[in-house]
């Protein structure tokens, strides 16, 4: 790869990452923000908060019908073209003079969300040689890690000071530089005509376990986290000033796991994909028993947080290896699994605690997490393959993405 290629493909890498922090950020920033948004819209908490609600379904009903709909458009275009709507989107949300408005910009920018995680990691694996594509991922992935840990926290300190929609306004302006940065340095990564890539070992059967997996293992996940907040107040013996810096830990770590599981990918993608599932296992276990423990759950939280996030991108790169399809189709596939195991778990989890106590999401969202790893552990019998052929992170083309 020429040395100005390669220069352009980091920036262009960069921006993208910061495209994913942008989009975590918007997406979650409402939480934060409920009440001051409610008070000001006059609008009810529960109302508020189908903002939340209605984007995420949104991401997970239009990841699968837009990237059809664009897969032959070639992916600066695209990725500029909807992050100029997501800049519009935040806009018309930051100046909506009503609720209604402000719903159908929260839509509008869900709708580029769905689009952009889609074609996003496959367009950053494809900028850069196939035995360095799964670290790439990594670090793009890191954005989406920081989203929770500075994107939200600094959205909603500043939508209390000066007001909700400067918020949304400044996400608006990281946009427009990150589409503008996009614009100018990505390189050619696809053109008009050209058929969809496929995985580097394309295997159907793979892709579909994988799926499962990914909903079940992130639900897994979501049914204790949703509700660790409660759990470390009411079994941990947390005080509620704790909560704060523990959730920052668990995110410090995220951003870890991310940088950690790069340097795996490549090298060893089954490990980076069954390993953090074992460590969520093992650590929500953990909580479960010794949950009351507090240097014990201080741990065992980081752990699921480093876990997490690790994992997150190695279902991200494990997607385009085996899509034996379109890599965008299969990309959007496996977010649409990741958001329904997030809605699945956190359904699952307010149901426990209704019944059962707080202290069971940890064991339920662990042996959710442990069905996870043993459908991926047992990967080479349910779909074996016809010949052991190296594996890679990233779709491969003739030539170009």
């Amino acid at each position: 790869m020429h040395l100005t290629t390669q220069r352009r493909a980091a920036w262009a890498l960069v921006a993208l990452a910061v495209g994913a922090f942008t989009y975590v950020t918007a997406e979650v920033l409402p939480i934060g923000l409920l009440t001051v948004m409610a008070a000001d819209l006059d609008r009810s908490p529960s109302e508020t908060g189908l903002l939340v609600t209605g984007y995420a379904a949104v991401v997970v009903l239009a990841s699968l019908p837009l990237t059809r709909l664009t897969q032959r458009v070639p992916r600066r275009r695209l990725l500029t073209v909807t992050l100029g709507v997501f800049v519009a989107g935040m806009l018309l949300t930051a100046v909506a003079p009503n609720y209604p408005v402000l719903l159908g910009g929260r839509l509008l920018v869900a709708a580029t969300q769905a689009l952009f995680w889609s074609v996003a990691t496959p367009a950053a694996a494809a900028m850069f040689p196939p035995e360095i594509r799964g670290r790439a991922i990594a670090r793009m992935s890191i954005g989406s890690s920081l989203g929770p840990v500075l994107g939200v926290p600094a959205g909603t300190w500043l939508g209390q000071q000066v007001g909700w929609r400067m918020a949304f306004a400044l996400a608006a302006a990281v946009g427009l530089v990150t589409c503008v940065t996009v614009a100018t340095l990505m390189p050619r990564v696809g053109s008009d005509g050209h058929e969809p890539g496929r995985g580097a070992t394309p295997d159907a059967r793979r892709y579909a376990l994988l799926i499962v997996a990914t909903v079940i293992g992130v639900g897994g996940y979501l049914t204790a986290y949703t509700y660790i907040t409660p759990f470390l107040l009411d079994f941990g013996g947390f005080a509620p000033a704790a909560l704060s810096p523990l959730l920052l830990a668990s995110g410090i770590a995220g951003v870890a796991g991310t940088i950690v599981v790069g340097r795996l990918l490549d090298r060893r993608p089954r490990t980076a994909l069954v390993g953090p599932l074992a460590l969520i296992t093992c650590a929500l276990l953990t909580l479960y028993v010794f949950g009351a423990l507090r240097p014990v759950a201080v741990v065992a939280l980081c752990v699921t947080g480093m876990s997490f996030s690790a994992l997150a991108a190695a279902i991200a790169s494990r997607a385009l290896q085996v899509a034996p399809g379109s890599t965008d189709i299969a990309s959007a596939g496996s977010g649409s699994a990741f958001n329904v195991g997030i809605a699945g778990g956190s359904l699952l989890g307010g149901a426990l605690i209704d019944h059962s106590g707080v202290r069971s999401v940890t064991v339920a969202g662990a042996l959710l997490t442990a069905a996870a790893l043993a459908a991926l552990l047992c990967e080479r019998w349910v779909a074996p393959t016809r010949a052991s052929a190296p594996e890679r992170t990233a779709p491969t083309r003739s030539g170009r993405y």
